[in-house]
């Protein structure tokens, strides 16, 4: 197998990230020592519902909508969090957009619809297993448009809106709001993060996901916006694949993080990773290790079986992309600096 090589894009972007200097959006030490007024964003009719069912976590549904799936990423001296809602498109009010202006030459524009609504994101510290001070309010103005041809009012889609926090244990509350404020959908989140200087005597790692495609765009995206069928990290486009469903000959593309391994002498990293994939108590798949410089990992695995094929007296090897069924990733993960190691699982499935 040949040595994994940490895509460029996505290695650069991330270790740069981590290394930049601490911006306005996250104080230094010496400023988190004083509290900080939390500026308002949220206007009363939300705040004070959304205020109420913190403490049973009890969720409000003018407008029903569902936090599925949470992650987050590394960011300097922070972690970036991102959200994914389930919302269906006949509770979000679309109706016919306003006629634009255009050329007569041009040719026609599919009729669209659209959505106009509000989003406010809060995070408050949790102590002793319950919320305690709110720390960030977020306004997030959203406009949502489809085409009019195909439209399902029934049909279920996903988003993404993402925050940096500091480590630590937060509850994230999200609101969903009409413009005149009088329906209001809330739902709650539980949000930890480690702090990766605690991580001494053990390794971890961030949320393993698997991505489907990554785009570079020319700015980073700078403040909280609601993205349908995609996530932002900075300048990055992530679609990822948000229920471990791969058709067969499709890769395994995952990205994560590791926690607690230690440089060697110059600042490289000594990682070595042995990944396998089993069904049931049985290997599917037995990759050769991979070693790396760096606790970003980001990498394809070829989903793609070598049997052994005898036929009378004779054996061949013969490649076959993994069958259709349910399997699990197993990671076992070893740091050559430290000595430590540990195991993970991602399950999957192949249709």
């Amino acid at each position: 197998m040949k040595k994994f090589v940490v895509p460029m894009l996505l290695a650069g972007f991330v270790l740069a990230l981590l290394a930049a200097p601490a911006s306005a959006a996250q104080p230094a030490q010496k400023d988190k020592e004083k509290p900080q007024p939390v500026k308002v964003y949220i206007p009363k009719e939300v705040k004070e519902p959304m205020l109420a069912g913190m403490a049973a976590k009890q969720a409000r549904l003018d407008i029903p909508f569902e936090i599925f799936k949470t992650l987050y990423l590394p960011a300097q001296q922070a972690f970036y969090n991102v959200f994914f809602l389930k919302m269906k498109n006949a509770d979000l009010g679309f109706a016919p957009a306003a006629a634009q202006v255009v050329d007569p030459a041009a040719p026609a524009a599919a009729p669209k619809l659209k959505a106009t609504i509000n989003m406010f994101l809060a995070f408050s510290k949790v102590e002793n297993d319950k919320p305690a001070t709110l720390v960030k309010e977020v306004y997030v103005p959203v406009t949502i448009e489809m085409d009019q041809t195909g439209f399902d009012p029934a049909k279920e889609e996903w988003y993404c809106v993402g925050y940096p926090l500091m480590p630590g244990q937060y509850l994230a509350s999200i609101a969903l709001a009409s413009q005149d404020l009088k329906k209001i959908g809330i739902q709650y989140a539980d949000v930890k993060l480690p702090d990766p200087k605690s991580f001494t005597a053990s390794l971890d790692v961030t949320p393993i996901f698997f991505g489907k495609e990554y785009k570079q765009l020319q700015a980073p995206e700078t403040k909280a916006e609601l993205h349908k069928g995609f996530f932002m990290y900075s300048v990055l486009q992530v679609t990822p694949n948000i229920d471990n469903v791969f058709a067969v000959g499709e890769n395994l593309d995952m990205f994560f993080y590791l926690f607690g391994t230690q440089p060697k002498e110059g600042g490289k990293y000594d990682i070595e990773i042995n990944f396998e994939v089993i069904q049931g108590d049985k290997t599917a798949i037995k990759y050769a290790p991979g070693n790396f410089e760096s606790p970003l990992v980001s990498l394809p695995l070829q989903l793609k079986q070598t049997l052994q094929i005898k036929k009378g007296e004779e054996t061949r090897s013969e490649t076959r992309d993994l069958p259709a069924g349910s399997y699990t990733l197993v990671l076992k993960i070893a740091d050559k600096v430290s000595g430590l190691k540990c195991e993970k699982r991602v399950d999957f499935t192949v249709k």
